[in-house]
């Protein structure tokens, strides 16, 4: 009988190209190369977690990396298991322009689009 190793698979975030080429610009407005947007998700908000976004320079143990066009969204790993197969996406319409994450774990959101349920 051979050794099997368990393999438990990170869960995996993505940026659309309207996504990644927003967080460039937003990067060369601030005009810091080594910033990175960071992705977290936090207790409250309508439905019960609310998403965060922030830039940052500074990459903690606990955070993953992901990357599309030169740029880097990190999230840590609580927040992770909540965003696991997500897409961070940047959206203009009539309404105005906004960071939108289609959250395949969210049972539910609100109208403004920043919070959700499990």
């Amino acid at each position: 009988m051979s050794d099997v190793l368990d393999v438990v698979k990170q869960p995996e975030v993505t940026l659309s190209a309207s996504a990644a080429k927003r967080i460039a610009w937003l990067i060369e407005q601030e005009d810091q190369s080594n910033l990175m947007m960071r992705v977290s998700v936090s207790g409250g908000g309508c439905s019960g977690f609310q998403y965060g976004f922030s830039f940052d320079d500074s990459f903690n143990g606990d955070d993953r990396r992901f990357e599309r066009d030169g740029v880097s969204v990190v999230i840590d790993e609580t927040s992770l298991e909540l965003l696991g197969g997500a897409e961070i996406d940047f959206v203009e319409d009539l309404i105005g322009a906004s960071f939108q994450i289609v959250n395949p774990n969210a049972t539910s959101s609100c109208g403004c689009g920043s919070s959700f349920s499990i």
